[in-house]
């Protein structure tokens, strides 16, 4: 696949990024959108962006629950940002822990945050230009698997974010929320291709 045929894609963390941080999340009815995230990922779905939800789930290999909860939990978010005019293109999670995952689950794995395994495997999948893409989180792992991966990453203030904005390198930009994120990549991803119009290059 040609490069111009490429997708421009951002990828989200999903707990204390798209959701209220809760420890080992599964179940719908405990399910809370941070403020402003529906319409964060409305905006980007608005301008063309294939948004992609990668999620370590710790709690899988630890055998707190199964990975159908973690589907079903996903089908649930999709009913919530349907009702809000939003979707999610593509879920991905790791299921394993290297260190207290259970049978099959304690694995090494490639695709545990903060390696880029997850982020990898959807821009295969889906065709995606990953030097055109952004990951969100709220972790300094998110942002290293973005890094790792050629994405230009964001950290949140949501969930661990403001204790995790000290460990991120200076350049990585900081936002308060996922809907301050999205404005910001909507404001440089329209910088970047007005400048691409002119023909010239952009800071």
């Amino acid at each position: 696949m040609r490069s111009e045929e490429l997708r421009r894609a951002v990828f989200l963390d999903r707990d204390g990024t798209v959701n209220v941080e809760k420890a080992y999340l599964h179940q719908p009815e405990e399910f809370e959108f941070i403020p402003g995230a529906p319409e964060a990922i409305r905006l980007l779905k608005d301008d063309g962006f294939f948004v992609v939800v990668v999620t370590n789930q710790s709690g899988v290999a630890r055998g707190y629950y199964d990975e159908e909860a973690v589907h079903r939990l996903h089908r649930f978010v999709d009913r919530e940002l349907a009702a809000a005019g939003a979707s999610i293109d593509a879920y991905y999670l790791c299921p394993h822990h290297p260190l207290h995952g259970v049978g099959p689950y304690r694995v090494d794995c490639a695709c545990r945050k903060p390696l880029p395994g997850m982020i990898l495997a959807a821009a295969a999948a889906h065709g995606i230009d990953l030097g055109r893409s952004w990951l969100v989180g709220d972790k300094a792992i998110d942002v290293e698997a973005g890094l790792a991966a050629g994405c230009r990453p964001i950290l949140v203030r949501t969930g661990y974010g403001v204790t995790e904005a000290s460990l991120v390198p200076p350049q990585v930009p900081v936002c308060d929320d996922l809907l301050a994120a999205a404005q910001l990549i909507l404001a440089e991803e329209g910088g970047d291709r007005a400048g691409e119009a002119a023909g010239g290059d952009t800071v």
